[in-house]
């Protein structure tokens, strides 16, 4: 029972985090987006490696990520400072 607790916080915390970088690729704060999904990326592979996150839960968070990070491909920080 307290593993589940600790588990839904875990996913929360993860969702939080996606969210963020969604709202931040909204609207248009490349950089922000660009650490959101780096933060996102360690919490699902960190939670996973210690056994808090299931093998489905990992495979979705993965594919939203790779939807987020094929947004992202063009992204690099000489296009913040084009004119």
């Amino acid at each position: 029972m307290f593993g589940n607790k600790i588990k839904r916080q875990i996913k929360i915390q993860i969702e939080t985090q996606i969210n963020d970088l969604k709202l931040y690729l909204e609207n248009n704060y490349k950089d922000l987006a660009i650490e959101a999904r780096k933060e996102a990326i360690s919490l699902i592979e960190e939670h996973y490696k210690k056994g808090n996150l299931k093998e489905k839960d990992y495979m979705k968070y993965q594919k939203i990520l790779g939807e987020y990070t094929e947004l992202m491909k063009d992204y690099n920080h000489q296009q913040f400072y084009r004119t």
